[in-house]
């Protein structure tokens, strides 16, 4: 995120975890995060995000993602960059997580770079998915979906703005819906494995002890192709060393549940209050390329299907 919340006062955060001083890194995207010098990274989570939906008790975002944290500290694998203490409860709306600073290179959202990037992080998805590690299991509810139907409201600058894009979309967003709710029908609970979750190279370190995998807190038991579909490329590896048989529909289902999350993820923050701060504009634009992206997927599932 761009900009620090402006109801969590940094004092909060630095008498949680004892450090005497945090620097906001506006970097990554849905969570908040500082350093602590160089020994120390702190990320926080809106709680409020993290809703099934509105009247969802914010304890219960607050355990999943306590579990999805604790399943990557069960694991003890050398390449998972898992918190340093358990989570905290700074507020009722914000939890945080403290970790040690990792130096190395970083990535950014995208395709990989190189089929070597690709080819590490397959080999620890491997170990992720082959592991014996108890976590919240998959239940292919899309978050904040009843924002998609909501009016705008004057919640904000982009609050109407926002309701009439989604609503002018309102039929192929509602075949992608249909789509995602038929394919995760078919999923077979017995295929599932521990996944990340998010495995793209943004998630992804290259440091001087190897590879890493950060940002754990989707961490679920679910359908192998939760990841492997961000991964893209040949599975063929994958299954040689799994003997996993990679799904092409559950492919797609996660294609379209990445899109419909940040569909509804931003249409949510549209309906709450908002002042037009860097992230929401930032959230326009993502609405509106996903809107664009929604539409043209839409059409060409109709053709298919």
């Amino acid at each position: 995120m761009l900009t620090p919340p402006a109801d969590l006062p940094e004092s909060l955060l630095r008498d949680a975890f004892g450090v005497e001083s945090l620097d906001y890194r506006p970097v990554g995207w849905g969570s908040h995060h500082w350093t602590a010098g160089d020994r120390y990274f702190l990320t926080v989570d809106d709680l409020t995000v993290k809703r099934l939906h509105d009247d969802e008790d914010l304890d219960l975002p607050y355990e999943r993602l306590r579990q999805a944290l604790d399943a990557a500290s069960g694991l003890r694998l050398p390449f998972v960059v898992a918190p340093v203490r358990p989570l905290v409860r700074l507020t009722a709306r914000y939890a945080a997580a403290l970790y040690r600073y990792v130096p190395g290179e970083s990535f950014s959202w995208g395709d990989y770079p190189t089929e070597a990037h690709r080819d590490a992080v397959r080999e620890m998805l491997v170990q992720v998915h082959t592991a014996a590690q108890a976590a919240n299991r998959e239940d292919f509810v899309i978050p904040h979906r009843q924002a998609l139907s909501a009016s705008g409201g004057n919640a904000g600058p982009f609050a109407e703005r926002a309701a009439r894009l989604v609503a002018d979309h309102a039929e192929p967003i509602q075949r992608l819906l249909d789509r995602h709710d038929s394919l995760a029908a078919s999923a077979d609970p017995a295929r599932f494995v521990l996944t990340h979750g998010e495995p793209h190279p943004g998630n992804t370190m290259r440091t001087a002890d190897g590879w890493k995998l950060i940002d754990w807190d989707t961490a679920l038991l679910a359908p192998p192709e939760r990841d492997l579909w961000l991964l893209g490329g040949d599975h063929t590896a994958y299954t040689a060393a799994t003997g996993i048989a990679v799904r092409p529909e559950m492919l797609e289902l996660y294609r379209l549940r990445w899109l419909l999350n940040d569909l509804c993820v931003d249409s949510d923050r549209f309906r709450r209050p908002h002042s037009g701060t860097p992230d929401d504009e930032e959230s326009w634009e993502l609405l509106r390329a996903n809107v664009t992206h929604a539409a043209k997927l839409a059409a060409a599932i109709r053709r298919i299907v």
